[in-house]
């Protein structure tokens, strides 16, 4: 679907009266993701300037990625609305960096983006103009794709097991130090803080972001709540609480209910979503990371509790919501809003429901794949593979005081 220019003027419009979702986004991306990789003993420096120059470098190529897909007279028309798209889909790098953190080169990961920034667009187009699904927040197109696809490239960057050699999976830089730990809350409470504005940056009313932001907000609140209970009753000495919850977990709320934060699903219903990704993402941290890694599978951030398992929740839950929409409940211009393609297209709401499914599972077939095989490309000696010893520390790339 191609925009005009007044139809860039009128999605402006709607942006400027949506107070500080641009700058609220742009601080969740290089405060709040860049603090939160901190949490490594000896990697703070990378993570923290990695970060900042993946990010950078993601919004400008996004723009011309993204906008491919949207010329008007072959012309790209960069205006506030673009930007802040350009700035969520450098989120989606920045969650694949999070699973590759400290195990990929400085070369690998400027390949990794420039390649993911396209492919990622490129799903995104898939999901919002061929499937037309609903996804505000971006839980499917952003937070699943970027899980996933990080992990296709850990997959690919599987180091083998050498007789009479160290085990790969076991490193003495793989794990935080108190000050690190730190840090690493600094990012965790600046991206809570600012979840609600990135959930509805891209709402088109102010009922929309209305609902967005209250559901957003009780989401993670429930989320942290239940977070820090579960943290208490399962971690590894019980009844104390698990720093890496408390940073990580408490934020799946934001992420379960990205896509359907804009939608009628009630302030009980947000609060259900908030803890149904609390238990996903701490039972994830506590049993299902390990059981990865011991498979060799690496995820230095359990992005896949973060992002991947709490972005197929949402997922999975914008289909029960869609397939429940009606005129009754949103109004006609309200289901229009939330749906396009019903209004557009005249689809029935199963027909909208069954479209959220295959964005759904499209996204995790290319993610994926193209994971995958870009972490194969990756392992060519032009991209300067870490060895063991270099992995997890400043040093490889920082002169260090």
């Amino acid at each position: 679907m191609l925009l005009t220019v007044e139809e860039f003027r009128a999605a402006e419009k709607i942006l400027a009266g949506l107070p500080g979702c641009y700058e609220d986004t742009h601080v969740m991306i290089f405060i709040g993701f860049g603090f939160l990789m901190t949490f490594l003993k000896k990697y703070c420096y990378s993570a923290l300037g990695f970060n900042w120059l993946l990010g950078a470098l993601v919004i400008q190529w996004a723009l011309l990625c993204q906008n491919f897909f949207h010329m008007t007279d072959g012309v790209i028309y960069i205006t506030k609305l673009t930007i802040i798209e350009a700035d969520i889909m450098a989120a989606t790098v920045l969650i694949t960096f999070g699973a590759l953190l400290g195990v990929a080169s400085g070369a690998q990961l400027l390949f990794i983006a420039v390649v993911e920034t396209a492919v990622g667009c490129a799903n995104i187009y898939l999901v919002s103009d061929v499937f037309k699904a609903a996804d505000v927040g971006g839980s499917i197109a952003i937070h699943t794709f970027g899980a996933y696809f990080g992990l296709g490239v850990s997959m690919a960057l599987k180091p083998k097991k050498v007789e009479g050699q160290p085990d790969p999976y076991q490193h003495e830089l793989n794990g935080p130090s108190y000050v690190s730990d730190v840090s690493a809350m600094i990012g965790s409470i600046f991206l809570w803080i600012y979840w609600p504005s990135f959930n509805s940056a891209l709402t088109q009313s102010d009922a929309e972001y209305q609902r967005a932001v209250v559901n957003t907000y009780l989401s993670l609140a429930a989320c942290t709540v239940v977070s820090f209970v579960l943290s208490s009753a399962v971690s590894h000495h019980h009844g104390k609480f698990d720093m890496v919850h408390v940073q990580n977990s408490t934020l799946a709320g934001g992420v379960a209910v990205g896509s359907v934060c804009n939608m009628h699903i009630g302030a009980g219903g947000a609060i259900a979503v908030g803890i149904g990704a609390a238990v996903i993402s701490v039972l994830g941290y506590r049993y299902l990371t390990p059981k990865l890694a011991s498979w060799g599978l690496l995820d230095t951030c359990g992005v896949n509790n973060l992002h991947g398992m709490p972005g197929i929740y949402s997922g999975l839950l914008s289909v029960l919501f869609a397939a429940m929409a009606t005129t009754e409940v949103y109004g006609s211009t309200g289901l229009g809003e939330v749906f396009g393609a019903i209004k557009e297209d005249e689809r029935t709401a199963s027909t909208q429901a069954l479209n959220q499914f295959i964005a759904l599972v499209a996204t995790l077939a290319i993610a994926i794949i193209g994971g995958v095989i870009t972490g194969f490309v990756s392992k060519l000696s032009l991209f300067s593979p870490l060895e063991n010893k270099e992995k997890y520390d400043d040093e490889v790339n920082w002169e260090l005081p």
